[in-house]
């Protein structure tokens, strides 16, 4: 049996959590809105004093991985909908910038054009400064896809340093070539 598994999910204040048995799927709405995923019937759901437990049906090498898994999703689900989840990216380089405009992210990154992105109404981009955007989102699915698809366009590269990259991310440097 999978440790994260049995661990049992905390149900924050002001969150309800509706379970459908019929169809194994759960709904969860927070403040910050509703989601709501269905699962394979290799696992079940109930609901105890503020905490909802899954339990494994099928001992199965898939069942039991699966198993920690569900856990790990309603929890992310749990936690969207009750605190957003949010990614901060960053332009470096020469002329490197974001804009925002009628629901559309403009990305000038050294290309002979500006790359223009429709954002997701699941999600909202701020634009702290030029050079850096906030995506927030309840789903940490879809935070981690938009952010890792605008970092996509121009990864950070080793030598200078140029790019688009997350917040915190920590990029090796490479010494470049030495002359003779």
């Amino acid at each position: 049996m999978s440790k994260i598994g049995k661990k049992p999910i905390k149900i924050v204040t002001n969150t309800k959590i509706e379970v459908d048995q019929n169809c194994n799927q759960i709904k969860i709405e927070g403040k910050h809105g509703s989601l709501s995923k269905t699962f394979l019937k290799i696992v079940s759901f109930k609901i105890e004093s503020n905490e909802l437990i899954v339990s494994l049906n099928e001992s199965t090498k898939f069942g039991r991985s699966y198993y920690g898994l569900v856990r790990n999703l309603i929890q992310n689900m749990v936690t969207g909908v009750s605190t957003q989840f949010s990614k901060s990216l960053i332009a470096e380089g020469v002329g490197y910038k974001f804009q925002v405009d009628n629901g559309f992210l403009i990305l000038n990154i050294g290309f002979t054009h500006p790359i223009k992105l429709e954002i997701p109404k699941e999600l909202a981009v701020k634009l702290v400064s030029s050079t850096k955007i906030l995506i927030t989102g309840i789903s940490k699915e879809y935070v981690g896809l938009y952010a890792s698809k605008i970092r996509a366009f121009r990864p950070p590269e080793p030598y200078k340093g140029k790019g688009i990259m997350y917040e915190n991310e920590i990029i090796r440097r490479k010494a470049g070539k030495t002359g003779r």
